[in-house]
């Protein structure tokens, strides 16, 4: 039987499991594929912390070399968080025609271009299923299983922590910041969340999912990208009042020969299927011309989940030879639309004082920027003599509604900045 060496670099939460799943499951994965595959390198910076795994001696090493210049490795997984050592883990074994399956999302956020055609170049193949959404197949269902439709639209949550923040925001009433400190407590959320609770990796994945949907390389710098620290408990409230829940959505629509490609907070309708997924999970909801709509869901983080996508890609490159399967993705020039001349509909928070003839102040500076009000809740209730008054608009264009809230903002009567969350009906 053809036995298959495998050089892991990354030893942590996701190397491990890989490891463990690799020796469970060593006869079904055998039978499944017709050939062993057999670690034969373990690299990390730290080899002394026990994993829960009996390690043969000679396979766990420092150096990164040991595996891209060992001729008896068939295959590298490169499962490391540093993008910069990734980044030469992947090309070095490219360059020395060695397949690659990766996780890291933020390479190939920033570097993808130049790491497939690298790969395209010596005819070696790059996998990287666990790179968005976990354990969920997302990947290769946009790669091979869609591969006859034309994709119109993307709506991803694809960042379990923000998500497990905003769900326990809208079951619990709970502040942003309390629900960040359970997030942590519960293992969600890193000591620094900034890349989860910012939007920045949900971004990077967005990047993946829209090359992958649309054909064209999108780059980091063109996806228009807020996170969810804004957000208040009150904001949910409001939005559960008129009919939606809010979601950190990664959006890629195709319309009228242009890409919107955006990552924000988002009120969707509570009907809508991704207004339940819920806590850490994750869901990318696709449409295509052919398959209409269809929602792929599952766990979004952890080590099992990412690994069970890791050994997946591992099959398909043994039963593929290694060689480099590039779909023409990447191919098509791509026109990205300018975040100002997105049309849709906004929520819009503002915070005055408690004064005859404020409303209508805002409504004419809103008019005269043609932007029109859906509906109006103004609540009686006060804090220090200030009152919201939250507006549901009609659709409008960006630019509009950002000059709008500008001179609104700057109003004597206006006491705090407006908090503005977009809306999305037709998904």
């Amino acid at each position: 039987m053809r036995k298959i060496n495998i050089g892991l670099i990354g030893f942590g939460t996701v190397g491990s499991s890989v490891v463990k799943i690799l020796k469970e499951k060593k006869d079904l994965l055998q039978r499944r594929l017709g050939a062993e595959l057999v670690i034969k390198r373990i690299v990390d910076k730290d080899i002394s912390t026990p994993r829960g795994i009996k390690i043969p001696p000679g396979i766990l090493t420092r150096r990164i070399d040991d595996v891209l210049n060992d001729p008896g490795i068939d295959m590298v997984i490169e499962l490391i968080g540093d993008s910069s050592v990734a980044e030469r883990v992947i090309l070095g074994a490219i360059k020395r025609g060695k397949p690659v399956v990766t996780a890291n999302k933020a390479l190939l956020a920033k570097k993808g271009r130049e790491i497939f055609k690298e790969a395209e170049k010596k005819g070696v193949g790059v996998c990287f299923e666990a790179s968005v959404g976990g354990g969920i197949p997302v990947i290769k269902a946009l790669r091979e299983g869609l591969a006859a439709n034309r994709i119109s639209s993307i709506f991803g949550i694809i960042n379990g922590t923000a998500n497990y923040i905003l769900s326990g925001m809208s079951h619990y009433g709970s502040s942003f910041k309390e629900a960040l400190k359970d997030a942590r407590a519960k293992g969600y959320a890193e000591r620094d969340p900034s890349l989860d609770v910012e939007g920045i990796d949900s971004a990077h994945k967005l990047t993946i999912l829209s090359t992958l949907a649309f054909g064209g390389f999108v780059d980091l710098k063109d996806i228009h990208t807020e996170g969810i620290t804004q957000i208040t408990s009150q904001d949910i409230q409001y939005a559960k009042e008129f009919g939606y829940t809010v979601k950190l959505l990664a959006i890629a629509k195709e319309s009228e020969g242009s890409l919107e490609v955006r990552v924000h907070p988002t009120m969707i309708p509570q009907e809508h299927l991704l207004s339940a997924v819920d806590g850490a999970y994750n869901a990318v909801y696709v449409k295509g011309d052919l398959i209409g709509r269809s929602m792929f869901y599952g766990r979004g983080a952890g080590g099992f989940p990412a690994a069970s996508a890791v050994i997946a890609d591992i099959m398909d490159l043994v039963k593929s030879e290694g060689q480099f399967l590039s779909l023409d993705f990447g191919k098509r020039p791509l026109k990205i639309k300018d975040m100002g001349e997105i049309k849709t509909r906004y929520y819009i928070r503002f915070t005055t004082v408690d004064r005859p003839g404020v409303l209508a102040s805002i409504s004419g500076i809103l008019a005269r920027h043609k932007i029109s009000i859906a509906s109006v809740i103004q609540k009686e209730r006060r804090e220090k003599g200030k009152v919201p008054i939250i507006m549901m608009s009609h659709e409008a264009k960006e630019s509009s509604v950002q000059k709008a809230l500008r001179e609104i903002d700057r109003l004597k009567v206006v006491r705090a900045k407006s908090m503005l969350i977009r809306v999305e009906t037709e998904l």
